[in-house]
């Protein structure tokens, strides 16, 4: 198909070259016929025919795709026709073949060039005429933020995808030479300052933020400001989410969560993680979760040997094991660990034993838990066999097998727990602290709060009921959360263990609480709705077992701050490690009984901070 349009082209050029030459000679003979003169004029067009074959294709003439042509295509079209009707002229002049002064091949340069460079714009002349007169009624009236390259770049893009479905209104810039002005016929309205007003004067529907350069703090800043004009909110992606991903450039996306958070991104310490990381052997249990299989990636960047997934589900381990492989078929991919799957349960100590026994990982990250709080609440015996039990079993399967370092995920939830989840997790970060003291084996913890995005997370569930038209469910209005992206969590976990020496409790700081209510207000309106009039918002009331607020991370004043600032090392209770058995030996014998009340009791009790949640109004 390409070698058809190219002779098509070739063939056009021909006949317009040719006619060039023979229109010269007849204004340079002041439009009198002279047969002889167009004799002499077919005896030289082989030769000049095949130099500007040559030079075109030199040059790039067929290469270009003219539906994108610049100014840049433009000039190149002109230096290769003025190159090849001068290499014409000196050829047959040293041949003395010609018999024409310089001014006939000048007067064919400017034909030559308006018509082999005319037909090829021509594409884009006609585009841009059918842009005037095609029906743009049904499409959606769009405001582009960012009348700088990347701004252009889309407007472009917008006009020649149909896919958009959208007609670009104007631009706004706050850049005020750029106000009042024009690109490509599409006014520049006026600046953010006056969005609101613009957009409620042209009747826009889809405002698209196009300044992909802006920092996190500037991005929350501009929501802010984008947010109150009530109509649907979208972006490009910025400059961190498109290297190496060119083709995502025009995937314009909805706002994010983690869009309105506005923190500056991680910073780590790479040649640290490297050391850590590169050439090891690590475990991650529940690895197909969105904790652990975000760990799992991210692991990748540092050049392990070998990353072995272990998950009770197999659906999500095997999504991974597929992403992988589509990953990994892209030669670009340079970080290429082998990925191993392995279904497995962390209640079954045999299990553990077997696997690191045939793998001899050097690392393990231990995110399998059960987190629901709800639902844990309602089956307790289960959170205490996978959080509790199966800590330990993966911790003892540790030691046997002389494995380096342990890290366990932990959670916020642990804190004061008023909940069973967040009792059994406070359990498991007691179990791997007493067994640090008397092994080879290092374990640390980590503990954070809420992360965006994991399965469970509140910010799905608010889009999939936006999308149906609502209502948007909040359990209570003054209900405040910590929050973190998967991104960031999995990173700062990563750091953590390369920190770790063996009996920390490392904490994530998480930044500023964010009230739930207002992120469910903030997201109807970015979705282009008006929350209680056009999204209604019920509040459902307090679930078992949560908290209305939730306690503070990190204590300043207590807790060691890392090398990197957002990680802290809390102070530790001495456990000793037959305290914690003599524990563990009667959770399992409470369980092996199907004695389900003493063991939640048991757990309650030796876990010395839970308090009996109240129903808070």
């Amino acid at each position: 198909m390409k070698t058809y349009k190219h002779l098509i082209v070739l063939l056009v050029d021909i006949l317009v070259v040719v006619l060039s030459f023979c229109f010269a000679i007849l204004v340079v003979d002041k439009f009198e016929f002279i047969g002889e003169h167009y004799i002499r004029i077919f005896l030289e067009l082989p030769f000049t025919m095949i130099i500007y074959i040559v030079i075109f294709e030199l040059s790039g003439m067929y290469r270009s795709l003219w539906k994108y042509a610049s100014v840049e295509e433009l000039l190149r079209g002109i230096l290769a026709n003025f190159i090849a009707v001068n290499l014409s002229y000196i050829i047959l002049m040293v041949f003395r073949i010609y018999n024409f002064n310089y001014s006939y091949y000048l007067i064919a340069f400017f034909i030559a060039t308006t018509g082999t460079l005319g037909i090829r714009m021509s594409y884009r002349i006609l585009k841009f005429y059918r842009l005037y007169i095609e029906d743009n009624s049904a499409k959606t009236r769009t405001l582009i933020v960012g009348a700088g390259h990347a701004g252009v770049m889309l407007l472009e893009e917008i006009k020649q995808n149909k896919d958009f479905e959208k007609v670009v209104i104007g631009f706004v810039d706050d850049d005020l030479t750029l106000v009042g002005r024009s690109i490509h016929s599409i006014p520049v309205l006026g600046t953010t300052a006056e969005i609101c007003q613009i957009a409620y004067e042209h009747e826009i529907d889809t405002i698209i933020i196009a300044i992909p350069s802006l920092s996190f703090n500037e991005m929350k800043q501009m929501l802010n400001k984008v947010e109150e004009t009530g109509c649907q909110i979208k972006m490009m992606p910025p400059f961190y989410e498109m290297i190496g991903q060119k083709q995502d450039m025009f995937k314009i996306r909805d706002i994010r969560i983690e869009d309105l958070l506005g923190r500056e991104p991680i910073v780590l310490e790479e040649s640290g993680l490297f050391d850590f990381i590169q050439g090891k052997t690590i475990v991650v249990t529940g690895g197909g979760g969105s904790i652990g299989s975000e760990l799992c990636r991210q692991l990748r960047h540092f050049d392990p040997k070998r990353i072995i997934v272990v998950d009770i589900y197999e659906n999500s381990a095997y999504d991974l094991q597929m992403e992988f492989d589509r990953m990994y078929r892209n030669d670009l991919v340079i970080h290429k660990p082998e990925i191993i799957v392995l279904i497995a349960s962390v209640r079954d100590e045999h299990r553990m034993n077997e696997i690191f026994r045939q793998y001899k990982p050097d690392i393990v990250f231990h995110a399998a838990a059960h987190k629901h709080v709800p639902l844990m609440e309602v089956s307790p015996k289960e959170a205490i066999k996978n959080n509790v039990l199966g800590t330990y079993y993966t911790a003892k399967a540790a030691i046997d097998n002389g494995i380096r370092k342990f890290v366990l995920i932990s959670t916020d939830k642990a804190v004061n727990p008023t909940n069973i989840m967040g009792a059994t997790k406070r359990m498991a970060e007691r179990i791997v602290m007493a067994l640090d003291r008397e092994n080879k084996t290092d374990f640390a913890a980590v503990r954070f709060g809420n992360v965006l995005g994991s399965n469970g997370s509140v910010i799905p569930l608010f889009r999939k009921q936006i999308e149906s038209g609502g209502p948007v469910t909040v359990t209570h209005p003054d209900i405040i959360r910590y929050f973190m992206t998967i991104q960031e969590a999995c990173q700062l976990v990563i750091q953590a263990g390369a920190y770790a020496k063996g009996g920390e409790l490392f904490v994530l700081d998480m930044g500023e609480q964010v009230k739930i209510l207002e992120l469910a207000e903030k997201l109807i309106r970015l979705s282009g709705y008006e929350p209680y009039k056009d999204i209604e918002i019920q509040f459902t009331g307090l679930r078992p077992g949560e908290k209305m607020f939730e306690e503070i991370l990190v204590d300043y004043d207590k807790a060691k701050m890392t090398e990197n600032k957002k990680i802290f090392i809390e102070p530790n209770g001495l456990e000793t490690r037959e305290e914690i058995l003599y524990q563990i030996h009667d959770i399992e014998q409470a369980i092996q009984r199907s004695d389900n009340g003493f063991a939640v009791e048991l757990v309650k009790e030796y876990v010395t901070t839970y308090q009996e949640n109240e129903t808070e109004s």
